[in-house]
């Protein structure tokens, strides 16, 4: 099995678009989706809204956050 470096040298050889879609397909072979850390996040998602519904949680406006933010930068 060649080692990274070698693969590198050999993907920097590559044309900007081939280098850019090997990029893509390599980031894409770690993203596998989970389908439990999804449904994970659905329930959170629906907590938080049923809370919000039911004026158990404030919304905060988009503008604020970013100004926030942006302060701490």
């Amino acid at each position: 099995m060649p080692s990274t470096k070698s693969l590198l040298a050999e993907a920097l050889q590559l044309p900007a678009n081939e280098r850019a879609a090997l990029v893509e397909n390599l980031i894409l072979s770690l993203d596998k989706p989970d389908a439990s850390l999804d449904a994970q996040w659905l329930k959170e998602a629906e907590d938080r809204l049923n809370a919000y519904r039911a004026g158990e949680l404030a919304a905060v406006d988009a503008a604020e956050v970013f100004s926030e933010l942006g302060k701490r930068i």
